[in-house]
């Protein structure tokens, strides 16, 4: 574990950061996305018995395995980033503002159909994409790597996308689909950021700040720790962002956990720049196998995180298998190859004296984790854990 060693680190938020992930654009995104007939918040589980054997306070899972059905936190960001750019369109078209209850509406679709979307994924923000596409009508292009499983790209290909395979790795396909786009003059739709490209990568992650609105709702003080898993880290600088927007400096302690085989906000951090590291041997925590931070969240991280860890291919599978076979009374969880990451992190943690010391982590301390991911791949899943994924 490494402290944040950044000399930004617990400033503000640059304001245009503040802005994007503080209260009024979370809830914005937060009623935007509650107007969906088929919203419904996800659980919020106690493992108390997991805490006590941890020497914690408790441990809280947010989990998002069944969010809108596509079965991770994704569902939040791409999606509603999507939507939000269709009634732009339409309203520019149409010359009227246009608002979210008219999203199915035959003039927003007429617009819709005329649109193409394009992104690259591991899967999960892909499908969401896909899904948000055929919600309204448009058009989406996903690109995706070879190491992605054929399970995953069959859930995307479901919601009628094209799928472009790419040689090489999640940053490749990244490259490949930003390419395509200035050629074809399709919309980008990334959930990472690069220099010039940071509004629709910040509409992805201000979807995400309403799994913390929730999570929040749900409880009855703010946790004292948050571990939250990072690829390109959209999902770990909005809850960070946030949490900072909204408690200042008595928000909880944030770490950041990633796999130790693509550890490039690690990397960042030690660099205390935003660094791309080099692709090595593939990791089993496949929805975070990233390898360059997107640029907007590292920005966020270098202030609002407050340390920096990573975990071993071991210890990712070890979570899905206590998640899925848990100490007596607390609840059975679905896990996929990325989705205990942060629970993950929280475990190696607690068994090591100096991490517990560096991040004030006690018998008192209320733990946040999300569960990021069903078994978005079941036969992947069935082959780690032994079992079917079926709560």
């Amino acid at each position: 574990m490494l402290a944040n060693p950044h000399p930004r680190h617990r400033t503000s938020l640059d304001p245009a950061h503040a802005r994007l992930l503080g209260r009024v654009g979370a809830d914005d995104a937060m009623a935007f996305i509650a107007s969906r007939r088929d919203y419904r918040p996800t659980p919020l589980h106690s493992l108390r018995a997991l805490a006590a054997e941890l020497s914690v306070g408790n441990i809280l899972v947010k989990d998002e395995s069944g969010r809108f059905g596509l079965g991770s936190f994704k569902a939040l960001g791409g999606a509603y980033a999507l939507h939000r750019l269709v009634l732009e369109e339409a309203g520019e078209r149409l010359g009227r503002t246009v608002d979210a209850a008219e999203l199915l509406s035959p003039d927003v679709r007429a617009v819709a159909e005329r649109m193409t979307f394009a992104c690259a994924t591991d899967g999960n923000h892909g499908r969401s994409v896909a899904a948000g596409a055929a919600f309204v009508g448009a058009r989406a292009v996903i690109f995706m790597h070879r190491g992605v499983s054929d399970a995953r790209v069959a859930a995307i290909r479901q919601f009628g996308a094209e799928i472009v395979r790419v040689d090489g790795t999640y940053d490749d396909s990244v490259t490949d689909a930003a390419r395509a786009c200035e050629a074809q003059g399709w919309i980008a739709l990334s959930d990472t950021a690069w220099a010039g490209y940071e509004r629709i990568p910040g509409l992805v992650m201000l979807g995400y700040t309403v799994l913390v609105r929730e999570a929040l709702e749900a409880m009855p003080a703010p946790p004292t720790h948050v571990f939250v898993q990072a690829g390109v880290g959209g999902l770990a600088a909005a809850v960070a962002g946030h949490l900072a927007d909204l408690y200042g400096d008595a928000r909880p302690t944030v770490v950041v956990v990633e796999p130790a085989r693509a550890a490039c906000i690690h990397a960042s951090a030690l660099a205390g720049e935003a660094v791309r590291i080099p692709h090595g041997e593939p990791t089993v925590m496949a929805m975070l196998e990233c390898y360059e931070p997107s640029l907007l969240a590292w920005c966020i991280l270098e202030r609002a995180a407050d340390a920096f860890m990573t975990v071993d291919e071991d210890d990712a599978i070890d979570v899905m298998r206590r998640l899925a076979r848990p100490a007596a009374g607390d609840p059975i969880i679905v896990a996929g190859e990325s989705g205990g990451v942060g629970l993950a992190g929280l475990i190696c943690a607690a068994g090591d004296a100096d991490s517990r010391a560096l991040i004030d982590l006690d018998d008192r301390s209320i733990a946040l984790v999300i569960n990021t991911e069903g078994a978005t791949d079941p036969a992947r899943y069935r082959e780690l854990v032994g079992t079917t994924a079926s709560p």
